[in-house]
């Protein structure tokens, strides 16, 4: 696969982000005006109608531009873009590669979602049209299928994985609870977590993230003007997205151990940043943990932990706020909650609170490269997205 990547040509010089969670009284419309508000106005003295173009990530919250063009009252392109759970990032993606090919000196990429009054419960969604011959289990039937795989392949004992399954949850728990703008802000033993109730196979509730609405901006310009915005910008380094062939529910060989489309996507960001060793030097990651079992099998797709040994980091607080690599700072899917559109945006949000020392109780010691990924569809059949992102310029 090639791509030119456009490494340091583009930096975000504004941020927002609305909290996630059950807004039963706010509609996508005031979810979409906060973030860009926030957004607007983290950046002194900039005024919105600088703004040359839009791009709006939403899968089911509005069928057009005009579902950001009409609360927010501007006339300007808006291109709304989807990507099942990748929506969010393919909304910073196609912004980003237009300010880099010149054809605008100042976008914003927005996301966003209004799930809990739509009907739409993680456990039972429309299915897309297709021949007759795909399954249509839920989404914790279908990655659920990933925990027995795992420990078939490695030789983990169902009892071993359980406990790995929920420190992760635990983790990302333990993260959210210091975030303000997560959905679940309380800390969850890891009692309470194993005697969970069963949604799938061995996934319990506490294994599922939440559904939740939610939107976040991001205002993108070229890298040569982003310190007449800001002081502390965050550089675009590598930005790759990857669609699946989605043989693996009819490929025999498939066996639920690993995310092809996240291999490819992460080499190719990797190969654009000039990432060797990401474990090494990465500051932090944002992983898509819609399952817990997804964030296991991540770490090995994305290089953090050698093949089958993945568990025994989780084990290890490698990936924990103070840990070797910090994953899922922000609290993740897991406690933040999924507003599909807005998710990928979020996730560079922590980044950038991070990068500019504004994450509080979970602030990291001097983080340089911050990576964000998101991963749609199923397992053998998906979409997968992977950014590196930095606080400084290459030189």
């Amino acid at each position: 696969m090639a791509s030119n990547g456009i490494r340091d040509r583009v930096a975000i010089v504004g941020m927002g982000c609305t909290p996630f969670g059950e807004h039963w009284g706010r509609s996508i419309d005031d979810l979409l005006i906060d973030a860009v508000k926030e957004c607007v106005g983290s950046v002194d003295g900039f005024e919105q109608d600088t703004v040359d173009a839009y791009w709006l990530g939403t899968m089911g919250s509005g069928t057009s531009g005009m579902t950001l063009s009409r609360p927010l009252k501007v006339d300007r392109p808006v291109t709304r873009v989807e990507n099942y759970c990748a929506t969010g990032s393919e909304a910073v993606r196609n912004a980003a590669y237009a300010v880099a090919s010149g054809a605008y000196d100042c976008v914003m990429a927005v996301g966003g979602e209004k799930l809990k009054d739509s009907g739409f419960s993680g456990l039972v969604v429309p299915p897309a049209s297709n021949d007759g011959t795909a399954s249509e289990p839920s989404a914790p039937a279908m990655f659920s299928l990933l925990a027995p795989a795992y420990c078939q392949r490695y030789g983990v004992s169902e009892e071993q994985l359980k406990e790995v399954l929920t420190r992760i949850a635990w983790k990302n728990h333990k993260n959210g609870a210091r975030n303000s703008r997560a959905q679940f802000r309380s800390e969850v033993s890891m009692e309470k977590i194993a005697a969970s109730p069963i949604v799938a196979g061995q996934l319990g509730i506490f294994d599922c993230s939440g559904v939740a609405d939610g939107a976040a901006a991001a205002l993108i310009v070229r890298a040569e003007d982003a310190h007449r915005y800001t002081d502390k910008p965050m550089y675009i380094k590598g930005l790759s997205f990857v669609s699946g062939a989605a043989q693996g529910p009819v490929d025999p060989g498939y066996d639920f151990t690993s995310f092809g489309e996240v291999v490819m996507s992460a080499k190719d960001a990797y190969r654009q940043a000039g990432i060797e060793d990401p474990r090494r030097q990465l500051s932090l990651a944002e992983v898509h943990d819609c399952f817990t079992p997804t964030e296991l099998v991540l770490m090995e797709d994305l290089g953090f932990s050698e093949r089958g040994e993945g568990w025994k980091d989780v084990q290890a607080g490698t990936f924990d706020l103070d840990g070797e690599l910090p994953v899922n700072p922000d609290g993740g899917l897991k406690s933040f909650g999924h507003p599909i559109g807005a998710s990928g945006l979020r996730m560079l949000f922590e980044c950038w609170s991070q990068f500019r020392g504004e994450a509080g109780d979970r602030q990291l010691e001097r983080p340089e490269l911050g990576l964000t990924h998101n991963l749609g569809g199923s397992p053998g059949a998906c979409v997968s997205f992977v950014s590196v992102v930095g606080s400084e310029l290459d030189v």
